[in-house]
């Protein structure tokens, strides 16, 4: 007869033959994280493109084109969290800074860079 401790010992043990949350955690934590490293990166290009003057056409290509990277991979990380077995596994905030990242390039490409 299980007592009510033992009962929600063996309920939340850690090491539970059934339980992959934890690998599963880990594997899909490479994909996530190098998705919002990508994110990061083109978010800080479109932060620190500064055009020479209103002329400079290839400076202003340059941050569209950044903030067009900067959605899509912010987009594919938070596409890649939406799969059922992903988001089982993986909370809500991995995709916090993904997705702050691609609402600042999406609003930088809105305003015109």
């Amino acid at each position: 007869m299980v007592q009510g401790g033992e009962r929600a010992a063996l309920v939340n043990d850690p090491y539970h033959p059934d339980d992959d949350r934890g690998c599963l955690r880990l594997v899909l934590a490479v994909p996530l994280t190098l998705l919002t490293l990508i994110t990061a990166y083109f978010c800080w290009t479109v932060l620190t493109i500064q055009p020479s003057g209103p002329w400079d056409e290839h400076a202003y290509a340059g941050i569209v084109l950044s903030c067009v990277l900067t959605v899509a991979a912010a987009g594919a990380a938070i596409g890649l969290w939406l799969l059922p077995s992903v988001r089982r596994v993986m909370r809500w905030w991995w995709m916090g800074p993904a997705l702050l990242l691609g609402l600042v390039a999406g609003a930088c490409w809105v305003m015109g860079g």
